[in-house]
């Protein structure tokens, strides 16, 4: 008996049911991977790689062999620690990899997320596999590129300055002769040397010269994904593996004081598990765990707290009194005090933002695996050395003796950071001495993954007698500081993110706190341009020296065609703008909103956004990426809210938690602004900052009325 296992992501083989110890080994390993062409490459490695599994001090592993290896049919086997979770890394990395070795990128075998294979490269989140993990992949395939070239110059006796790669073969035209990748790849010599260290100073193809890089390339494993052949993490099955169940409290801040596990117990074939905080319950089938859990979620008494809790309805009174001011973050330029004093005209407003939740596609899975003493953990979570490291220090073992495996999982969005589903699974397998599969629950995820924070975002803004902004005070309270400072010129600043007494479990989310503070900063400037009498885009260029936001304000606004659509307003068909800058790029969007104020209801018909991060490396991927902001920024603009009373979620359902729908979708025009000038930017996080504030500017050049609230309640436009 076989079982296909995930190894690395995209990339299987066969291998003996009971012997995932196998997996371990990569010397004389045969990958079999199907390519996006369709085609099935076998690639075998040879060479003393055996030293890879001492991977103690695998942050210091700077080796051409923890990057790459060359396979001996010519192939290329890359490692990389990210995670691919619908971002485009897969390709991404392998087109750096292509471009530097010279090679068609199907010639690149990808492995990522495999902490007993990979270099650890961070989690994968902040957009920060374009700027800090393609540069490395890039170093040590030239740094390959080069050595082969030099081994083929010593054996032919000539300069390899006179020699020529193409396709993974080096050539010396004045005589033709001609040695392929596969050639050298069975040489001992070149397998020592790929021990070398990567050369961080080797030059690098300039954008000019791409030819795989700058390409629309599909993600490798596109096939697997439209066919199901790709088994995402909650799909991961292994031989006599049990499906796991956990008791949740029936609300946040409960514990648990009993509970009568008997009739769960006598359950033919269930285990169960009371371990510290952890209750679960293991089965060869789902319905048994589940009505396990059931039949002991019964018998549960919990002390919950006396003290009154904040709900949805009164998060921001919460969030506001608990203020820590004094202890966040704050930058000053100028004297905020002067500034007001002096100004024409003081306007001071108030924004607020809901919790929502990220959403995901695939909801929190892993599966866990005890062999002897060292456990296996396949898992959907972005950091698989972080998720190794919380292993090993919940059971008290070596890290060396934790595997963990992150198949391409089925989104993200921030919210996977904490390995929640890893711990449990492992938790419960070791008790059962079996390996577990827990999968969460969609009412799970909207209920114990953590959200993105409720905030408080207070703004003043003063301008003088010819309409300049001269003033600006700005701050966040309990969100974050991403974006927080203005991309505007102004002589007098303050800007502040304090935290606060969240009652519900926050973290990261696509572009972090950016989304809220971009949101009442943009609306906030279009509030003071109605002030000043002064059309928003024109105010917002008198304000801006930033070249780069100029330049997609100014393409985004030709190209939606501003100037004539804004005269064309009806109190029915708004228009409106915002723009905005993060992690290194810079967006601009473009907005045309229906607005049926007997139903209280907005629409969205048209985005055009403007997009710049850099020399783009994958044009189709990066289009992708800002078309999947745009329809995830409007979810947070227009629907998404957490609602909860007395620590319980009120609407943990697609049903009741409303998220973009297809006849939500509105014409949508990216422009991507290739900017060759400076280094790459990750583009998957930063286009979801400018929909919102478009929207509700929109709203607002149509109805007069300004919406300071995400989401936006329609209902606050019906008429009376």
């Amino acid at each position: 008996m076989t079982d296909t296992t995930a190894i690395g992501n995209g990339l299987r083989r066969p291998m003996p049911s009971s012997d995932v110890g196998a997996e371990h080994e990569l010397t004389r390993r045969t990958f079999i991977q199907l390519l996006g062409t369709g085609l099935v490459i076998t690639v075998t490695q040879t060479g003393a790689l055996a030293q890879r599994r001492e991977r103690g001090a695998q942050r210091a592993d700077t080796t051409l062999l923890a990057r790459l290896y060359l396979n001996h049919d010519g192939t290329i086997a890359a490692l990389s620690g990210k995670v691919e979770e619908g971002q485009g890394a897969r390709a991404q990395l392998s087109q750096a990899a292509a471009e530097e070795l010279r090679v068609p990128v199907d010639q690149v075998c990808l492995i990522m997320a495999d902490t007993d294979q990979v270099p650890d490269d961070g989690i994968t989140a902040g957009s920060r596999t374009t700027p800090q993990n393609v540069p490395p992949m890039r170093q040590a395939a030239a740094t390959a590129r080069e050595l082969l070239t030099r081994f083929a110059a010593d054996r032919w006796q000539v300069e390899a300055s006179s020699l020529e790669v193409r396709d993974g073969t080096i050539t010396h035209a004045a005589t033709g002769r001609q040695l392929t990748y596969a050639d050298l790849a069975k040489s001992k010599e070149v397998a020592d040397a790929f021990q070398q260290p990567v050369d961080a100073d080797i030059a690098l193809t300039a954008v000019s010269g791409w030819r795989v890089l700058g390409s629309p390339v599909l993600r490798p494993n596109a096939i697997d994904l439209v066919t199901g052949a790709h088994r995402f993490p909650s799909d991961i099955v292994r031989p006599q593996m049990l499906y796991g169940r956990v008791l949740r409290p029936p609300a946040y801040g409960a514990k648990l004081e009993s509970i009568d596990l008997s009739a769960a117990r006598s359950m033919p074939g269930v285990v169960v598990v009371q371990e510290d905080d952890l209750v679960g319950f293991a089965a060869p089938a789902l319905f048994q765990a589940s009505a396990a859990l059931e039949a002991a979620a019964r018998t549960a008494t919990w002390t919950t707290s006396d003290a009154r809790q904040p709900s949805h309805q009164t998060i921001h009174a919460h969030l506001k009194e608990r203020a820590q001011t004094g202890r966040g973050r704050a930058d000053v330029r100028g004297s905020i005090e002067q500034g007001l004093a002096a100004a024409a005209t003081t306007l001071r407003e108030t924004y607020t933002l809901a919790y929502i939740q990220h959403v995901p596609m695939e909801p929190r899975a892993a599966v866990a695996e005890w062999t002897d003493d060292k456990l296996t953990v396949w898992a959907g979570c972005d950091g698989p050395f972080r998720a190794r490291s919380d292993l090993a220090r919940l059971f008290g073992i070596p890290a060396e003796r934790v595997r963990v495996i992150i198949p391409d999982m089925g989104g993200g969005f921030g919210g996977k950071h904490s390995p929640d589903a890893a711990l449990e699974a492992a938790r419960m397998a070791k008790a059962a001495g079996r390996p577990v599969c827990v999968r969460w629950t969609r009412a799970e995820e909207f209920t114990w993954a953590y959200f993105r924070p409720a905030a408080v975002i207070e703004c003043a803004g003063g301008l003088d007698a010819a309409g300049a902004l001269i003033a600006w005070d700005f701050t966040n309270i309990n969100a974050g500081g991403a974006a927080l400072d203005t991309p505007y010129d102004v002589p007098h600043v303050r800007v502040s993110s304090v935290g606060s007494d969240s009652p519900l479990s926050q973290g990261a989310y696509r572009c972090l706190a950016a989304t809220g503070n971009n949101f009442a900063r943009e609306s906030f400037m279009d509030e003071l341009a109605a002030a000043a009498g002064v059309d928003p885009l024109d105010f917002r260029l008198a304000h801006l020296t930033n070249q780069r936001i100029r330049s997609v304000l100014e393409q985004a606004a030709t190209q939606f065609g501003w100037s004539a659509r804004r005269r064309s307003v009806t109190p029915e068909l708004g228009v409106g703008l915002a723009c905005g800058t993060e992690k290194g790029s810079v967006v601009a969007a473009c907005v045309e909103v229906a607005v049926d104020r007997e139903r209280g209801e907005i629409r969205v018909n048209e985005v055009c956004e403007a997009f710049e991060c850099g020399p783009i490396q994958n044009p189709a991927n990066l289009t992708s990426q800002v078309q999947g902001c745009i329809v995830m920024g409007m979810g947070g603009a227009l629907w998404e809210e957490v609602q909860f009373e007395n620590g319980q979620m009120l609407n943990p359902s697609f049903a009741a938690y409303r998220v973009p729908r297809f006849r939500d979708i509105p014409r949508i025009d990216v422009q991507l602004v290739n900017n060759t000038e400076i280094p790459s930017a990750g583009g998957g996080e930063t286009p979801i900052i400018a929909i919102a504030p478009a929207i509700g500017n929109a709203v607002f050049a149509a109805t007069g009325i300004r919406l300071r609230s995400m989401p936006m309640p329609g209902g606050a436009l019906k008429q009376t």
